[in-house]
């Protein structure tokens, strides 16, 4: 066993807490299919948002940390439900109206209202795989509609139809009453009017493998369960894919988590191994609300990515995936910067600490070394205060306070620098408010200019900072955080910020003169 392998088998990372939990599932014999399957699932019924990122990046995290413990092959599968009926119209689409007369038709049979695919499904797809593809995952794309009318469901429906008793039997317990009396297993696409129906079940033939029920308009109707002619309700479909492609492993969210036993009763029944299942807590929007496809809430992949780098997205989604989150567009310097610290101490890690460093399951062997010599909120700060309006601009500041730093050289800081800039002008400056100084803090400001004006010691952010701090001390503030936070009030119109020192390193000490005798002049509040 190599080092690497020594460590991963007690690392405390999640997901090679996960992964050895999976590799339990086969230590006395390799999975007879030959690979260990991971599962994602996607609901098309609006366009994807970036939980559905989350849920496939997680599992792959999962996935690169068993093949380090295993030398099983693995596949991945992202099965998109686009068979499902439309239940509403979302509220993120363009012609709603038209939307609102396909109500209840399998995904892939509603018409796209961009007008751009097939359907609607289709579209959904697309997307889906668009920003999978973006992302270089290592995926397969399943289509539940042609899962369902190609053959490869077709042993396990006609399993359920001979097993149909022992399913609904799981399924009722799971139903109040006046459900009981209407349900099935089993949903047929009505051939008169194409939705897909809700109703009970005259007959179950198992023989030959067919449903009768009564159609929308009252006609006695039997079809064959393969063909794509019926689906399964949700939670028996969950189950059945399992038994049907051998899935061994599943992350779903935490509104799923009740339905476990069901999905794994079901799969079961129809001779299948239930997986492990990884269960994840929820992301929320800036109120607090569960983002959602449909509403459109919380932040999309693009608009993540419209002002910071993929890693910083995927840095966010590693973090406590047990602990729910707010998912909106003020975590994302944090998560810059928290990268950036990570990437910068991975240098310097042994194994096990590499192993538990987020970095590692971002890139697997293959970590990158930052070139982040400024942080993204300096560089906020540094376009707010020089009224930049590109990354052009900053760059004269960075490269004075970094004369080693081109952007050719420092390739995610001349990102970062463009992200900054954009942030800073949709985000920060439409929400600054700044104040006028007490009489307490313009005799610290006073006195601060006084001291950097007979400044003789470079652009030390470390010796900056200091003095800094010891104006603060010197004017009796107490405790010393109330005299940064009046800087920033005064000075930047935000109640945080950054290291005062190194922001003056960076934007410069004629700079920040200027900036004070501004502000003392009360042309800001």
């Amino acid at each position: 066993m190599t080092a690497l392998e020594d460590a991963a088998m007690t690392s405390k990372a999640w997901p090679f807490e996960e992964a050895r939990r999976l590799l339990k599932r086969y230590e006395k014999a390799p999975p007879e299919k030959g690979y260990v399957l991971f599962e994602t699932g996607y609901g098309p019924s609006g366009l994807p948002h970036i939980g559905t990122f989350g849920e496939v990046l997680r599992t792959t995290m999962v996935r690169r940390a068993f093949e380090v413990l295993s030398d099983i092959p693995t596949r991945l599968i992202c099965f998109s439900d686009d068979m499902d009926g439309l239940r509403k119209v979302p509220d993120n689409v363009p012609n709603p109206e038209m939307l609102a007369q396909h109500l209840q038709k399998p995904l892939t049979r509603v018409p796209d209202p961009f007008g751009e695919f097939e359907s609607f499904g289709h579209h959904n797809n697309a997307m889906l795989r668009r920003f999978l593809d973006t992302f270089g995952f290592d995926y397969e794309f399943y289509s539940a509609a042609e899962f369902y009318a190609s053959g490869q469901f077709d042993e396990t429906l006609l399993k359920a139809c001979e097993k149909y008793d022992e399913l609904m039997a799981v399924m009722l317990k799971s139903l109040r009453d006046e459900r009981q009396q209407t349900y099935s297993i089993f949903l047929p696409i009505s051939p008169t009017t194409g939705r897909v129906l809700y109703v009970p079940m005259k007959e179950v033939n198992a023989k030959d493998g067919t449903i009768t029920f009564d159609d929308e308009d009252g006609t006695e109707t039997t079809l064959p369960v393969t063909g794509g002619n019926v689906k399964l309700q949700w939670k028996p479909d969950f189950g059945a894919r399992w038994a049907a492609l051998g899935v061994d492993f599943e992350p779903y969210g935490k509104e799923h988590a009740p339905n476990t036993p069901i999905y794994s009763s079901i799969c079961r029944v129809l001779g299948g191994r239930a997986p492990e299942v990884f269960t994840y807590e929820l992301f929320l929007d800036e109120i607090g609300q569960k983002i959602s496809k449909s509403m459109g809430n919380g932040i999309s992949i693009d608009e993540w990515l419209t002002y910071a780098s993929s890693e910083s997205l995927s840095y966010f989604m590693y973090q406590k995936p047990k602990t729910a989150k707010r998912l909106f567009f003020d975590v994302i310097p944090k998560a810059v910067d928290e990268y950036h610290q990570q990437l910068r101490a991975y240098a310097d890690q042994d194994v096990t600490a590499r192993l538990a460093n987020p970095v590692y399951h971002i890139h697997g062997d293959d970590v990158p070394t930052s070139t982040m010599v400024v942080p993204f909120a300096m560089l906020l700060n540094l376009a707010s205060v020089s009224g930049a309006k590109d990354k052009g601009a900053l760059w004269g500041f960075i490269q004075r306070y970094a004369p080693e730093a081109t952007p050719e050289t420092h390739a995610d800081l001349d990102a970062a620098a463009g992200f900054a800039v954009r942030y800073f002008n949709d985000f920060v400056a439409p929400t600054r408010e700044f104040r006028v100084p007490s009489d307490i803090e313009r005799a610290a400001l006073v006195d601060l200019r006084g001291r950097l004006s007979e400044w003789d010691g470079g652009l030390d952010a470390e010796a900056l900072q200091s003095m800094v701090f010891s104006v603060g001390k010197d004017h009796g503030f107490e405790p010393l955080r109330d005299w940064f936070k009046a800087l920033y009030e005064v000075l930047l119109g935000a109640s945080q910020g950054p290291r005062f020192g190194g922001f003056i390193a960076l934007y410069g000490v004629p700079e920040t003169i200027d900036l004070l005798d501004r502000a003392l002049a009360g042309e800001f509040a």
